[in-house]
């Protein structure tokens, strides 16, 4: 058996188990500009790019990769949250390698996010650029007692954490502070490492200023993008 015909074999195998478990997505987008035609050159390398990154992303947590020639060419890459375990991130990548072809059938470009990992391929080079077309947000819908106080908290810890990722090559940081009445704040944040140190920095930033308008005096919320996320939660929430 091929490498790749191997590959695709896993793949299927952690898909049944993981549909039976009832993983689902957070959110995805579909490009509505182009279509590529069935069983063609364009869903042959979209394929291909599919199986190298359930192969390449579980080890470092990050894939990055490029199959086929213009026209038909396709860029893509996968994400795992930076604490997920490598088998953890191959069922995630392979959950969202299948929905996003079902949710976004024969579209040129498309994004999902997990609560583990993003899954993003396109049919132009995209790589190194922050994307800020492709970003949403959601929030607890539990309200804090004292909204100034918190939000300055939370910008503080957020902040701070963006110090820490964009410095070191994982593009990923995790923190914790302390509240009144024995109660800890938790945050996230994290880029995909195709963008340099000044581009995650930048992209985190941005979606750091997303917080205000959707998450105002919220017990906890996430800014999700094509580039990088930001998380704060007032239970912890990443694997220790």
């Amino acid at each position: 058996m091929s490498s790749a015909s191997f590959a695709l074999l896993s793949l299927c195998s952690t898909l049944l188990l993981r549909a039976a478990l009832g993983v689902n997505p957070f959110y995805h987008f579909c490009s509505t500009s182009n279509n590529f035609t069935a069983h063609g050159p364009y869903e042959s390398n979209l394929n291909k790019l599919t199986s190298f990154l359930y192969t390449k992303t579980p080890s470092s947590g990050f894939g990055l990769g490029s199959i086929g020639q213009y026209p038909d060419q396709v860029y893509g890459l996968a994400l795992c949250r930076g604490d997920v375990s490598p088998s953890d991130c191959k069922a995630c990548v392979a959950d969202a390698g299948a929905a996003i072809r079902r949710r976004c059938p024969r579209s040129k470009g498309a994004i999902m996010w997990y609560n583990e990992c993003m899954f993003k391929y396109l049919d132009a080079d995209f790589f190194g650029q922050i994307d800020n077309a492709n970003r949403f947000s959601f929030y607890n819908i539990n309200n804090v007692s004292d909204p100034v106080a918190f939000n300055g908290e939370v910008r503080g810890l957020m902040t701070g954490l963006v110090e820490e990722a964009y410095s070191v090559s994982k593009l990923y940081a995790t923190g914790e502070v302390g509240l009144e009445d024995k109660m800890k704040l938790y945050g996230l944040v994290q880029c995909t490492r195709d963008l340099s140190a000044t581009k995650c920095k930048e992209c985190l930033e941005g979606a750091i200023g997303k917080l205000p308008s959707c998450c105002d005096g919220k017990e906890g919320g996430r800014v999700l993008g094509g580039s990088c996320n930001v998380r704060y939660e007032i239970y912890p929430f990443v694997n220790v």
